[in-house]
C-alpha cells in the first residue's frame, strides 16, 4: 500500500500511505456476526483518494493485549512512509497485531472526520480463533485508541502522485459486472455497489454464516444483489464457499460469453489454465493491475489492456475458494485474465496482515 509522488521540479516527497491516529467514536452491531466501529480523528482530514473510496484498503494496528486490557499504541511518525519499518522495529510484545481491513463508509468532509470499519466476530463466541482484531473489536468502547495505515489525500490530490496501491475496483469501460465474496470481502462489495453508475449491470453475491448477517444495500446500478447464508433452516451449515461458487457458475454459465474472443493457443471459448498458486505458502492477489505492471516490465504491450473488454469481475474472501472461482472463470469460462481482481483475503489456518 505504500509509495511516493515526487512533485515535479522539487524533491518533495509525499508519501502515498501514511499513519492516522484515530479513538473509536462509535460501535454498532449489524448483524450476527458483524460489528460496525467508527474513528474519528482530525488527522483523517488528510486521509483519502482521488475519487470515491470504492474497495479501499486500510492497516489497522490493534494494540497488545496485557492483562486486564489493552496497552499503549506503537508511537509511529505520522508523516513518515517509513511506519513500516518503525512498526517492525518495535519488540514483538510492544508494537500489537496489524491486520487489513476495508473502509466501509467515510464522513470526511464532516467538522469532526469518521471512517466506518465493519468488523467479522470470527470465534469470538469460543468457537474458533478469534484472532487479534475480532477479538479486540468484541471489547472495543469508545474512547479506545488505535492507529489506521491509510491513503494520504495531499499526494492523492498530486498531478505527479502514483495510484494508491489499495484500490482494486477498475473495471474500466465494462458495463456488466460481477462481484462475489465471503463475509470478509461484504464491506468493500457492499461500498463498490452504493458508487455504481446506473448504466452498470450485473451480479453482486455475498455469502455470510447466517441470514441474520443480511445487510441492506442500495444501488443506483441495474446489479442484482443476492445474499447467501451458509446455515441452513435445519441447523446444518454449508461448508465455506460452496454456495458462493454454485452461485458464480449460475451467473456465468456460459464459456467464452464473458469476452470478444479466445486468447491465443485457447480452445475457442476456454481460457488458459492460470498459473498455480500455493494459498497455503503464496497470497493470491491476481489483478489486472498487476498484469499490466508485468507486461511492461516484460516490454511487451497487452492486445487487450486492463479494463478494455466490456465484462469484469471482482472476486474476494478465503483464498482456497477464490482459487477456485479463479479457475472456472478464467480456465472453464474464458474470462480475459485482464477483466477479473482475484483477492484471496484471508486462508483457513494461515495468518495473513
Amino acid at each position: 500500500m505504500s509509495g511516493t509522488s515526487v512533485t515535479a521540479g522539487t524533491a518533495a516527497v509525499e508519501p502515498m500511505a501514511i499513519a492516522f491516529p484515530v479513538q473509536v467514536t462509535a460501535v454498532r452491531d449489524l448483524g450476527a456476526n458483524y460489528r460496525r466501529i467508527t474513528f474519528g480523528g482530525y488527522s483523517l482530514r488528510q486521509f483519502g483518494v482521488h475519487g470515491d473510496l470504492l474497495d479501499t484498503r486500510i492497516k489497522v494496528i490493534i494494540p497488545p493485549r496485557i492483562p486486564g486490557g489493552w496497552a499503549e499504541l506503537p508511537v509511529l511518525d505520522a508523516q513518515d512512509e517509513g511506519w513500516y519499518q518503525q512498526w517492525l522495529a518495535l519488540p514483538e510484545d510492544e508494537r500489537g497485531s496489524m491486520r487489513t481491513y476495508s473502509v466501509r463508509q467515510a464522513r470526511l468532509d464532516a467538522a469532526y472526520p469518521e471512517i466506518d470499519v465493519d468488523f467479522v466476530l470470527h470465534g469470538v463466541d469460543g468457537d474458533g480463533d478469534a484472532g487479534p482484531a475480532a477479538t479486540w473489536a468484541a471489547q472495543a468502547t469508545a474512547g479506545q485508541k488505535l492507529l489506521v495505515i491509510g491513503p494520504n489525500n495531499r499526494a492523492a490530490h498530486c498531478i505527479t502522485a502514483q495510484t494508491y496501491g489499495g484500490i482494486e475496483w477498475r473495471p474500466g469501460l465494462a458495463q456488466r459486472v460481477l462481484l462475489a465474496g465471503d463475509e470478509t470481502a461484504v464491506p468493500a462489495i457492499c461500498a463498490i455497489l452504493e458508487t455504481l453508475p446506473a448504466y452498470m449491470s450485473g451480479h453482486a453475491f455475498l455469502e455470510v454464516p447466517e441470514s441474520g448477517d443480511f445487510q441492506d444495500v442500495h444501488t443506483a446500478a441495474d446489479v442484482e444483489i443476492t445474499w447467501l447464508a451458509r446455515g441452513a433452516a435445519l441447523g446444518r451449515s454449508r461448508p465455506h464457499g460452496e454456495v458462493l461458487q454454485e452461485a458464480v457458475r449460475r451467473a456465468v454459465p456460459l464459456p467464452g460469453h464473458t469476452r470478444l474472443g479466445a486468447e491465443p493457443g485457447a480452445v475457442e471459448g476456454v481460457g488458459p489454465e492460470p498459473a498455480e498458486i500455493d494459498v497455503d505458502a503464496q497470497i493470491l492477489w491476481d489483478t489486472p493491475q498487476l498484469l499490466d505492471v508485468a507486461a511492461v516490465k516484460a516490454t511487451r504491450v497487452p492486445e487487450a489492456p486492463a479494463g478494455a473488454l466490456p465484462f469484469y469481475a471482482w472476486v474476494a474472501g478465503e483464498a482456497g475458494v477464490v482459487k477456485e472461482i479463479r479457475r472456472y472463470l478464467v480456465r472453464d469460462v474464458g474470462v480475459d485474465r485482464k477483466q477479473v481482481a482475484f483477492m484471496g483475503y484471508w486462508r483457513h489456518g494461515r495468518v495473513l496482515d
